[in-house]
């Protein structure tokens, strides 16, 4: 009934669900600042002999980012040598390795330690689950399943905000081991490598794979397979190296384009929000206690997760990115505005609501368009022969870009206001909006080839 009412795609549902589990295990990480912070910053419940100080605090925020910017180039290697499947499961021991030292860190150095090798694991999984689902799904489901991943990127997000406040830092931390360990068994037994990986080694194992990701027979997946061999034959005889990337037009444009949609996710302040929202909320004036607006903001986004896989190969890629740029610079506009009025001792007490319904607003457009869909455009842009290099340059790029805004974020807020600073925000997404009317093309419904044709165009 399951395998009917999914359209003969239930295993192929399957092993990109479990894949996206380890975009749990990321998301848990991306929250962990938020109730970690106010912990190793309190006088009480401190696993430190004392509270750490604002120039820690920046580094415990950025170095998670900072690990990031390196993973890419480890994983991209991996993922070619040991296959996609074997790549992602590798994921989980930066994740299960910085958890168990963060439970048990006496000191602040293992708290950046921990927080530089989860970004390792953060970075592993931007760049192999990415290319993982691409290469599982056919062209009919590609768009929703690559903007799964944010699904799961979100629960776990909604989970750290949610178990944080009530958890000593101990028990957090070790609760953020056991995902990974259940994401490692899981999709160990029940998940197949990529037919297009597995092409190359072994003809029949990727038979077998194919089979069981489409759930036919070996006869009806023939033509289907050939086409990926010759994609693949096609890959190897134009095998390239990063600066290959350059020599065409297509390529070229497909790096530009990549490059600039994930620096512009991190520049609308997505990460800011998430790694000091109890932080942004302490200081808008609102009257809840500090811990639930972050509970709130991380419920908002696990529903609205939800949107863009609706949608995106109904909409398009494009349309949604345009009306997510758009709903975040007035949604930011509108917060900076509150926060710059309470700051300047204006009463605002009548629309003390107002920080968290602009970050609703804020939640929910991004999720509709800039969380997941620059990950699904670079997905589908680069050609396989160059994908793990582009790929591994575009994700350390957006990782370079949230590190120096997290380390730097808390002295520029210091400096100009709060207010201000997400209306630096707000100007970036309007860049955006412009960028991707101008240059970003639609692929929804396309295959690789015919994306390609467009690019070189």
């Amino acid at each position: 009934m399951v395998q009917r009412l999914l359209g003969g795609r239930a295993k192929l549902f399957l092993s990109v669900g479990l894949a996206d589990l380890s975009a749990m295990c990321l998301g848990m990480w991306l929250s962990w600042s938020s109730p970690m912070l106010s912990k190793l910053q309190s006088e009480d419940n401190n696993p430190l002999s004392e509270p750490i100080t604002e120039g820690e605090k920046s580094w415990i925020g950025g170095l998670l980012s900072l690990g990031a910017t390196i993973g890419p180039y480890l994983f991209a290697f991996l993922q070619d040598k040991i296959g996609r499947k074997w790549a992602l499961l590798l994921t989980a021991a930066p994740y299960f390795t910085a958890s168990v030292m963060a439970a048990f860190g006496a000191h602040v150095a293992l708290f950046y330690i921990s927080r530089f090798i989860a970004g390792i694991g953060v970075a592993g999984v931007f760049t192999v689950l990415t290319t993982y689902i691409a290469e599982v799904s056919d062209a009919g489901v590609r768009g929703m399943l690559g903007s799964s991943m944010n699904n799961y990127l979100c629960f776990g997000l909604a989970l750290g905000y949610c178990i944080g406040p009530y958890l000593s830092a101990m028990w957090l931390n070790l609760v953020e081991a056991i995902l990974p360990a259940m994401f490692f068994v899981l999709f160990f037994l029940f998940a197949p490598d990529t037919p297009y990986f597995l092409i190359e080694k072994n003809r029949g194992a990727a038979e077998s794979a194919l089979c069981f990701l489409r759930s036919k027979p070996v006869g009806d997946i023939q033509v289907e397979l050939k086409e990926i061999e010759k994609s693949v034959e096609e890959s190897k005889a134009n095998a390239a190296t990063f600066l290959d990337i350059f020599k065409t037009r297509g390529t070229t444009k497909a790096l530009i384009i990549s490059v600039m949609l994930v620096v512009f996710q991190q520049l609308c302040g997505i990460n800011i929000v998430l790694f000091y929202a109890q932080d942004i909320f302490s200081t808008s004036g609102t009257t809840l206690s500090e811990e639930i607006p972050p509970m709130i903001i991380g419920g908002v986004q696990f529903a609205s997760s939800f949107v863009t896989p609706i949608l995106v190969d109904r909409l398009g890629r494009k349309i949604l990115l345009l009306i997510s740029a758009a709903g975040m610079c007035v949604s930011e506009t509108a917060l900076g505005i509150y926060m710059f009025l309470d700051s300047r001792d204006v009463d605002v007490s009548a629309i003390n609501f107002f920080p968290i319904l602009t970050l609703v607003i804020f939640i929910i457009t991004y999720n509709c368009g800039l969380g997941p869909l620059p990950w699904t455009v670079m997905a589908e842009l680069f050609p396989s022969n160059i994908k793990s290099a582009a790929s591994s340059f575009t994700v350390s790029c957006c990782w370079l870009v949230s590190f120096i805004l997290t380390y730097f974020f808390g002295s520029v807020a210091d400096a100009i206001g709060m207010g201000p600073s997400f209306w630096i925000f707000a100007g970036c997404t309007v860049i955006c909006f412009l960028f991707t009317l101008i240059y970003v093309p639609e692929t929804k419904g396309k295959n690789f080839q015919e994306i390609q044709s467009i690019l070189n165009a």
